[in-house]
């Protein structure tokens, strides 16, 4: 849970309550009468209430004062403003109708459209969360929250060129704003400008602004092969407990970083486990092990096989799936550089949808019937919901990629509803993998990954959920193994362009000088050329992760 206090609303609430207090710009409906000045200022109390309980993390009791104020002043924009902040990150669909109504209410405030574009950048609606942005700096030109926002949303978007004049911006707004220090250099970075964006990463660290991410994003710009002193810098910032637990996990990271690269294994790995214990993430194994047997249960060879006539039959779509940290974006980036290959990144539009029809809630005891009950009619309405979708991205492209590796779940769904898209399964050796998500500062969405024991368990449900993939679509999901593709690149590219079922082009050997944004961790890797050094990186740690080994049982490869 972010802890920056939500813009639109904390800067109305009164700081100090007055009898004459009113709801900003509040609009009220017709049929009822207009809030009196006692009703107004006991909705301001109940409303900064609600504020400093989401500071406290009491979310559900935030939630409870925000609908006891609509209970008496129907569709106040800003309680329902609020609502939509609370549900930012953890239902972001519930955010996006809350947002959408308070600005129903009050069309004219800049920062219902800021939000309201933030919940749908989280749902990767680039078109609608790039308008409200720029509604929002119609009304209010200088608003460095939306010229970050927009920067961020083409940025992902793959027009990485049109985001760095609008962070450049905010930061003549605001110099020492920490969204746009950070998002100056990220947006750098994902153009593959790192020197760029290492001299900006330095900056923000001299004026002390967001010092354990930028430390974190910085030793990330280059391969180290000499001690530097950002490695003493970041130890002696360890020592300062004000970074709190998430910037001293940032901290923890970043020293890791630079002493793998250093050949310092033991010291590195010493830090990625205090940096992952710092997170707090904790994963509920026995649900996940539950929800897959069910996918297993109902995604049968008999219902694909069914329902097949349903589905869209355009080959457009392409699904690149696999753990994180497989060979995804590398396999992104070698088809993306074919001329009628568009690479359009991580989205979360099919996990969406997911999320719609109930299959992404592990806590559905119906969840098997949920699946069933959808009907022709809605599996051909979603179908081409989701190509308008993509073909937005690339109107005249013949492949478009979707490259989230956790779709490697809905596999199931993508056969109902595109029995011709291709699907591109990236698989590395088990402990490598797992050695390479552990090293990273994944968010709460990957909390598997946090512990080594856990990460191992995790790989094993991934590892049978694919299993049954391959049983119910024999022959069509094309597995592209890491270490095959770095032993023989051509060899192996050639294959997957034929997979595509497009002719051979040679731009795929030189991927990494292809154009556009990479917004992952490994947009430094894929603008180098083939290397073989991650190949059994799990070796340099074996002493320090036999808990993993144990865990992946005979998928560890030893």
């Amino acid at each position: 849970m972010s802890n920056r206090l939500p813009p639109a609303w904390a800067k109305h609430v009164k700081t100090q309550p007055s009898p004459k207090a009113a709801s900003p710009k509040a609009a009220p409906l017709k049929a009822q009468p207009k809030a009196g000045p006692h009703r107004s200022h006991a909705d301001d109390l109940l409303l900064r209430q609600a504020l400093e309980l989401q500071q406290a993390e009491r979310l559900p009791e935030a939630e409870e004062l925000c609908h006891r104020v609509l209970a008496r002043t129907s569709n106040h924009p800003l309680a329902l403003y609020i609502l939509g902040t609370l549900g930012l990150g953890f239902d972001n669909e519930k955010s996006l109708r809350y947002f959408a109504r308070a600005l129903a209410e009050d069309p004219q405030n800049p920062y219902y459209h800021l939000s309201l574009g933030e919940a749908y950048l989280k749902v990767s609606e680039f078109t609608p969360a790039i308008r409200h942005f720029q509604y929002a700096l119609d009304l209010k030109p200088d608003l460095v929250e939306a010229l970050c926002a927009l920067g961020d949303a083409y940025n992902a978007f793959d027009k990485g060129e049109m985001a760095l004049p609008l962070f450049e911006k905010a930061l003549r707004v605001d110099r020492d704003h920490p969204v746009a220090r950070l998002g100056l250099p990220g947006a750098l970075a994902s153009l593959g400008r790192m020197d760029e964006a290492a001299v900006r990463l330095k900056e923000a660290i001299e004026r002390r602004i967001a010092v354990p991410a930028a430390y974190n994003a910085l030793v990330r710009t280059r391969k180290f092969a000499e001690e530097p002193p950002e490695l003493g810098a970041i130890l002696t910032e360890l020592q300062d407990p004000g970074h709190g637990p998430e910037g001293a996990a940032a901290l923890h990271h970043a020293a890791g970083k630079l002493l793998n690269d250093l050949g310092r294994y033991r010291e590195a790995m010493d830090h990625f486990k205090k940096g992952n214990q710092a997170g707090g993430h904790t994963f509920d194994l026995q649900s996940y092990r539950r929800w897959v047997d069910v996918m297993i249960e109902t995604f049968t060879p008999e219902l694909v096989a069914s329902r097949a006539a349903c589905g869209n039959p355009s080959e457009a779509p392409v699904f690149v799936v696999g753990m994180p940290r497989s060979g995804t974006t590398l396999t992104e980036q070698i088809c993306a550089s074919h001329p009628n290959v568009h690479g359009a990144g991580e989205l979360s539009k099919l996990r969406r949808i997911a999320g719609g029809l109930g299959v992404e809630d592990r806590s559905n005891p119906n969840l098997g019937q949920s699946i069933a009950m959808i009907t022709p009619d809605l599996t051909r309405t979603l179908a081409e919901e989701h190509l308008a979708y993509l073909r937005e991205r690339a109107p005249d492209a013949l492949r478009i990629i979707d490259k989230m590796p956790h779709n490697f779940e809905l596999i199931g769904l993508v056969g109902l509803l595109f029995p011709k898209a291709r699907i591109i399964h990236c698989r590395r050796d088990a402990i490598d993998n797992c050695i390479s998500c552990f090293v990273l500062q994944f968010n709460k969405a990957h909390s598997y990954s946090a512990d080594l024991e856990m990460l191992g368990l995790y790989y094993r449900e991934y590892d049978r959920l694919m299993r049954h993939w391959n049983e119910v679509f024999p022959g069509r999901i094309f597995e592209n193994r890491y270490e095959t593709l770095i032993e023989n690149q051509e060899e192996q590219s050639r294959r997957l362009i034929d997979y595509l079922g497009l002719p051979w082009d040679d731009a795929c050997l030189r991927f990494f000088d292809r154009g556009g944004s990479v917004n992952t961790y490994s947009n430094w890797q894929v603008r180098q050329p083939i290397y073989t050094s991650s190949v059994k990186r799990w070796k340099n740690y074996e002493s320090e992760i036999q808990p993993l080994i144990e865990a992946l049982g005979d998928l560890a490869e030893v």
